[in-house]
C-alpha cells in the first residue's frame, strides 16, 4: 500500500528540494517517494522531468487540469459535403 496522503498539494520549494536530495544521493524515483513520504513514485519522475528541461523556475508554473481539447470545430458546409462524396465515391 502507497504510504503518503493522496491528491495533496506539494509546494514549488518541496518538489525542488526532493529531485535535488534525489540527484545528490543519487536515489531512485521509488526510493525518493518512499523518504519524502510522497503518494506516488510516478509523480517524483515528473518533477524530474520538469526540473531537467525547466529548471526550478518550471515548478512555480500553475499546471492544473488536464488539457482538454473539446468537440473537433466543425467543419464549413461545402468541405463537409466533399467528404460525404469523396466517402461514398470510395465506397
Amino acid at each position: 500500500m502507497p504510504k503518503g496522503i493522496p491528491n495533496k498539494r506539494y509546494t514549488p520549494e518541496f518538489k525542488i528540494k526532493v529531485v535535488e536530495t534525489m540527484h545528490k544521493e543519487k536515489l531512485s524515483h521509488r526510493e525518493a517517494a518512499r523518504e519524502f513520504d510522497v503518494s506516488n513514485h510516478n509523480r517524483v519522475s515528473d518533477w524530474e522531468r520538469i526540473y531537467l528541461e525547466e529548471g526550478k523556475e518550471g515548478f512555480y508554473v500553475e499546471r492544473r487540469g488536464r488539457k482538454s481539447t473539446g468537440r473537433p470545430t466543425k467543419l464549413k458546409k461545402e468541405v463537409q459535403e466533399d467528404l460525404i462524396a469523396e466517402v461514398q465515391r470510395l465506397r
